[in-house]
């Protein structure tokens, strides 16, 4: 089923089973082979009807185009004339058969004429043919008889087939004679076949069974037809995007347009889709194989999707359903959001975080730990639980920290008991413990504390 349109398929064989069960499933193993395969259902509309083109040659010569009550009158004409030519082979063989069983039977009446014949006479078959009328096929069956089919009781036994199979010719000649008994025999021929075959035997009980129709994820077809391969997705300060083939190690070796430069890159696979969020508070959703390819600048990402142009990229990265996003605002207002809530199905985006101008986003981050530490432009720090922010499908969000002037210049999510890490312009790390934390964890909207001692001049956790 629409083997041309995936060409990365391979077989899947069941040997413990009773039959052998063929599943097509990309060779990628990036879709379930289950979810695949109810996606290709109903796509093919197998679950809800089955389209039948009955192109048929009529009474085996005509060509024909027939609905389902013609076809049914078709296959019982056809019935009918089978019926007829098995009787009909059926009668024949009864008649060749009762010429020589009267042919026997003449031969044991006259058993010791028969005998002399064969031992005098130069001529036998000819002289029995002249002598009581036999034909050829049945002098012939005589002369070719066995002595020890001489016996009475084998006379006992023709006599008894004789009359047996009288009676099956005058049946079936009765049969040939009247359409009714005709049609009887075929109402009792498929009777006989749905006893064979009926719901209730092995042969021709239920295989499918009715239920409720299971989920399907109509996008998992789109992503079997992909071929799944490494790529390094290149995002530059203007906003342009491509893909390069291969998980790239050293980004220095990037080329850009005059005056553009490198703003992230990570890995991805061709079947992931990538998500851009804007300082507009707008997800765009891009397939990764839809990027352009690596050999030029790439192309800007409004030609991809519908982006305002006073708006530019904060973010960008695989879309991981099972994660949390915290969002926040230059401001300093802020939320916690699924991320399968922020996927985009049109060009246009999806609208999540409010904002108003001169405010707008400036972080987007997965969620890990059980606090949220921010800084502001102020160099001032505050350390509160991630549970005093909350989870919003959309919104403005809370205020996270308090400023006089400025907003927010970095944050980063951390688990208290394993206390909070940053990294200096040297690449030395260094390790706040809870009890190090103690004088900068407040109520989430404080204004919090100068940073400590020794953290990065930039403001940045690093």
């Amino acid at each position: 089923l629409m083997a041309r349109k995936l060409p990365l398929l391979e077989d899947i064989r069941d040997e413990s089973a009773e039959d052998i069960r063929v599943v097509l499933v990309p060779k990628s193993r990036s879709v379930d082979p289950g979810i695949l395969m109810e996606s290709l259902f109903k796509l093919t509309e197998l679950e809800s009807r089955f389209p039948l083109n009955m192109n048929v040659l009529s009474r085996g010569k005509i060509p024909n185009v027939l609905s389902l009550k013609g076809v049914l009158k078709e296959w019982l004409e056809h019935r009918r004339e089978v019926l007829i030519r098995r009787s009909r082979h059926r009668l024949g063989e009864i008649e060749r058969r009762l010429e020589i069983l009267a042919g026997y039977l003449i031969a044991y009446l006259n058993i010791d004429e028969v005998i002399r014949i064969i031992r005098e006479e130069d001529e036998p078959k000819q002289v029995m043919m002249a002598r009581w009328s036999l034909t050829d096929n049945q002098a012939e069956a005589i002369l070719n008889m066995r002595l020890r089919a001489l016996r009475k009781l084998e006379e006992f036994e023709i006599r008894k087939e004789f009359d047996g199979l009288t009676t099956e010719k005058k049946q079936i000649e009765a049969l040939l004679a009247s359409d009714a008994r005709q049609w009887s025999m075929i109402k009792w021929e498929v009777s006989s076949i749905r006893e064979k075959f009926g719901p209730e035997t092995a042969l021709g009980k239920r295989r499918t069974q009715f239920a409720d129709a299971p989920e399907h994820d109509l996008t998992d077809i789109a992503h079997a037809m992909i071929e799944r391969e490494p790529v390094t997705v290149v995002v530059s300060e203007k906003g342009w995007l491509r893909a390069m083939k291969g998980h790239l190690t050293d980004h220095s070796l990037l080329t850009f347009k005059e005056g553009d430069s490198l703003k992230l890159a990570f890995h991805a696979q061709t079947t992931d889709k990538v998500l851009v969020f804007t300082t507009g508070g707008k997800f765009y959703t891009i397939g990764a194989d839809r990027l352009p390819g690596g050999r030029g600048h790439g192309e800007p990402i409004r030609i991809i999707v519908d982006m305002d142009n006073d708006q530019d990229i904060v973010t960008a990265f695989v879309h991981d359903p099972k994660r949390k996003l915290l969002l926040v605002s230059h401001d300093g207002n802020g939320f916690i959001v699924p991320e399968e809530e922020v996927v985009a199905n049109t060009r246009k985006g999806k609208q999540v975080m409010n904002v108003k101008a001169p405010d707008e986003a400036q972080r987007c981050m997965p969620v890990a730990g059980d606090h949220l530490a921010i800084v502001g432009e102020n160099r001032k720090m505050l350390v509160f639980p991630l549970a005093e922010i909350p989870e919003m499908g959309r919104g403005k969000g809370v205020r996270l920290q308090k400023y006089k002037d400025g907003g927010v210049l970095d944050l980063k999510t951390f688990t208290l008991a394993s206390g909070l890490s940053w990294q200096d312009s040297a690449d030395r790390t260094f390790i706040k413990s809870r009890e190090e934390l103690v004088e900068w964890i407040g109520a989430r909207a404080s204004a919090g504390r100068v940073v400590p001692k020794g953290f990065p001049r930039t403001g940045k956790f690093g």
